[in-house]
């Protein structure tokens, strides 16, 4: 005996829609035009009713009137038809009419997708959507008769699980939004779809991840290129926009702010809370193209008679992003950077150990006004993932990361580019 568990029949929606509706002796009473989704519960959505054209007449037909779906139609219960005016419900779609031929997201590629055709399923007792087919061999079976239709094979889909659709222009769930699988992509990514997407569908990406996790969006908008952050945005009120741009890094909200229009600028500002708007006005006085337009004022330094134990309590309380933290940075008593020490070196220290003797002295510096060649040169000659920027004073005041120069030297669009978004 086996116990291999068997693979339930797909069944493509482009054989259902058009099909008859047939009551329990097999008469046809008319036709399929559509099925109907619930998307709010998890899992695969089940099919909750169908739209269907009774003498020229379209109507409703509840799931629970109906025995057995097929290629061959809908099969009744009984012999009579009880037909309802059609109403969407709460978080209700029409899988042709708002899935099919639109776009979708892949989760799990993080990338969109077009459903050329939809696949389903009995699970659990009744039909659901477990696929979407992104290949050729979708398109071509809604182009062929359906006789014809029949014998093309179901391609590799995508399952279901992996997949949000878009729903912003569904009315039955255009005010809800519900996009939970986002939640498992990092920031780029969704930055990465949204950039795909057209405007309407990265609006609705914004309003999903805006509804669930406000630090969440303030990390997409770091992400997102300079006419995408002003596209997003552009509409919001003042308060709005300084919600956002509160939680982010102070360079990328200075960032932000350069490319609002001007007269938006000032009261941006003044809305955003005490200690951002000192950093971010610091930041918009450097030139974006010079190592004080690059630098993120967040960064530890501490006086040299600190310890190892002392650097390593100082890391676990502060609110620096990790990808700043990879050096713990050393001063004298009167400020002045007197060098660096990687911050693995200063987890291995004994904690009594002093930074002193654990820093390198001096060390490569950049001034404010360096241009991006002097940084990205410096950075390569002398293999830093993080470089310190000082005052006229020899004050630390900001320091570069590998990944700022990156971002400066990468093409725009260039993850697109090379493939990293759209599936055929």
């Amino acid at each position: 005996m086996s116990d291999q568990v068997a693979v339930p029949a797909v069944l493509h929606l482009s054989l259902v829609t058009g099909a008859g509706v047939l009551d329990s002796q097999g008469e046809r009473l008319g036709r399929v035009e559509d099925l109907i989704v619930r998307l709010g519960d998890p899992g695969y959505p089940p099919i909750t009713g169908f739209l269907v054209s009774v003498a020229g007449r379209r109507s409703y037909l509840p799931a629970e009137t109906v025995a057995d779906l097929s290629a061959d139609g809908v099969v009744l219960r009984t012999a009579k038809l009880d037909l309802g005016r059609f109403e969407r419900r709460p978080e209700e779609v029409l899988l042709k009419h708002d899935v099919l031929d639109h776009q979708l997201i892949n989760v799990d590629g993080a990338r969109l997708v077009r459903a050329n055709e939809i696949e389903l399923a009995r699970v659990e007792g009744w039909w659901r959507v477990v696929g979407v087919d992104t290949g050729p061999r979708g398109g071509v079976r809604r182009l062929l008769p359906r006789p014809l239709g029949r014998r093309v094979a179901a391609g590799t889909f995508l399952d279901w699980a992996s997949i949000e659709p878009f729903v912003g222009h569904v009315p039955s769930v255009r005010l809800r939004v519900p996009h939970p699988k986002l939640a498992r992509l990092h920031p780029a990514q969704i930055a990465d779809l949204v950039e795909a997407a057209s405007h309407r569908e990265g609006e609705e990406i914004m309003q999903a991840v805006r509804g669930d996790d406000r630090e969440l969006e303030a990390d997409v908008f770091e992400e997102l290129d300079d006419q995408h952050q002003v596209e997003f945005i552009r509409e919001r009120s003042d308060d709005e926009i300084a919600a956002v741009i509160a939680r982010m890094a102070p360079d990328d909200a200075a960032d932000l702010i350069s490319e609002l229009d001007e007269q938006r600028r000032e009261p941006v500002l003044r809305a955003l809370p005490a200690p951002q708007r000192a950093k971010v006005r610091a930041l918009l006085g450097y030139d974006p193209a010079q190592a004080g337009g690059l630098m993120s004022t967040e960064f530890i330094c501490l006086y040299r008679h600190a310890t190892a134990g002392e650097a390593l309590d100082r890391v676990r309380r502060s609110q620096v992003a990790p990808e700043l933290l990879t050096t713990v940075f050393v001063m004298d008593s009167h400020r002045q950077l007197e060098g660096s020490v990687p911050l693995a070196a200063v987890v291995r220290a004994d904690p009594d150990d002093n930074l002193r003797e654990l820093a390198t002295p001096g060390g490569p510096v950049l001034r404010a006004d360096a241009d991006f060649e002097e940084v990205a040169r410096l950075m390569a000659d002398f293999n830093l993932t993080a470089a310190a920027v000082i005052d006229d004073r020899g004050q630390m005041i900001g320091v570069i990361t590998v990944d700022d120069v990156l971002e400066v030297m990468l093409p725009k669009g260039w993850r697109r580019r090379f493939g990293l978004l759209g599936e055929e």
